[in-house]
């Protein structure tokens, strides 16, 4: 792994997952001023990108057990619902994501509780004004979509702590031993993230995922071919595809015609109906001699599955880097983007 150009150290902080999410939640206990459960109606979500992951994994793992409502915003704009028993958690590495800074500045004009995952920069010094709820994530990481961990594990404890779901500790715990053991894996090279790779080569992933779950964990994996590999790759999840995107392969053009290699992100949560729906899929993918390749998580627990799935999908991001000698670490367009916003 050494000869690979990792100039920001991506490789060694994507095995660090498991110990990131174990100093996350040592941390995390520790927040204080958290609103009780009684005071708060509905969770709203902010953030961007590899930051707003977070809010993705708290809907897809928080919110089947919640009783109010979490909705995930991504974007300007904040959901005109939000008021003063509207707790607003707020995901931003940097702490100068504009879309976030925008969206959480008008929550707290409308009275919302504020609870802020971020290193610092205006985010952190907006919330220490507000006098709001501030979990600082740690800056050595080198990129926001290397702190998965750090970004969502606080969320999810701050959420346990104020009495709207149970069992955190349980399930992280599972995670971790479950993160362990896939990184042995990937340092003896014997990581299903090697098949994948040898599967797209130098084709465009297509990746679905069964339900929120899975939807959650082919979003990251995509991202992550994308930013790490610099390479496009899409993704979509089932059901919703069998009503719509399914239809487009039944034209006479096959997924390997069209230099597409199809992934199924497969967990043990799904829906009973979607085992057919991705046994279709396959079919209608595999004719002409297409291939489908399919991706179990291993683990227990959902959050277990998920964090496993999204390593699965780093590592392959990574491998793919290397073999297209992209330096995983820096992003130039969209920070070439960002330049030309500020001016």
């Amino acid at each position: 792994m050494n000869s690979r150009p990792d100039s920001l150290g991506m490789q060694e902080a994507t095995l660090d997952l498991p110990d990131q999410i174990e100093r996350s939640v040592v941390e995390a206990r520790q927040l204080d001023g958290l609103p009780n459960a009684s005071a708060i109606d509905q969770v709203v979500v902010l953030g961007m990108g590899g930051s707003g992951i977070a809010g993705d994994i708290v809907e897809a793992i928080a919110g089947p057990q919640m009783t109010i409502p979490v909705v995930v915003s991504k974007g300007y704009e904040c959901p005109h619902f939000v008021g003063p028993r509207t707790l607003v958690m707020v995901a931003s590495f940097s702490g100068e994501t504009e879309e976030t800074l925008q969206a959480v500045s008008m929550a707290h004009d409308r009275g919302a509780q504020i609870f802020a995952v971020t290193c610092g920069g205006t985010l952190a010094r907006l919330t220490g004004e507000w006098s709001a709820v501030l979990h600082h994530v740690d800056s050595t990481i080198p990129m926001p979509r290397c702190a998965v961990g750090a970004m969502s594990i606080p969320l999810l404890v701050a959420l346990d702590l104020i009495g709207v779901i149970n069992g955190v500790d349980e399930q992280i715990d599972e995670a971790v031993a479950t993160l362990r053991r896939r990184c042995v894996s990937i340092g003896e090279g014997a990581d299903v993230s090697k098949t994948i790779v040898t599967e797209i080569g130098s084709r465009i992933p297509l990746i679905y995922g069964g339900g929120k779950l899975g939807e959650v964990a082919a979003a990251r994996f995509k991202n992550q071919i994308n930013e790490n590999a610099k390479s496009p790759a899409f993704f979509n999840s089932l059901p919703e595809m069998c009503h719509n995107e399914m239809a487009g392969w039944g034209t006479a053009d096959t997924p390997k015609e069209l230099n597409i290699v199809p992934i199924h992100l497969r967990h043990s949560y799904e829906h009973q109906r979607l085992a057919s729906r991705f046994d279709f899929n396959e079919t209608l993918l595999s004719k002409d001699g297409g291939h489908v390749t399919t991706v179990r998580a291993q683990g227990e627990s959902p959050l277990s599955q998920l964090f496993d799935l999204i390593l699965i999908g780093d590592q392959t991001s990574l491998e793919l880097a290397a073999i297209h000698g992209q330096d995983p670490g820096p992003i130039d367009v969209l920070t070439e983007l960002k330049h030309q916003l500020a001016q």
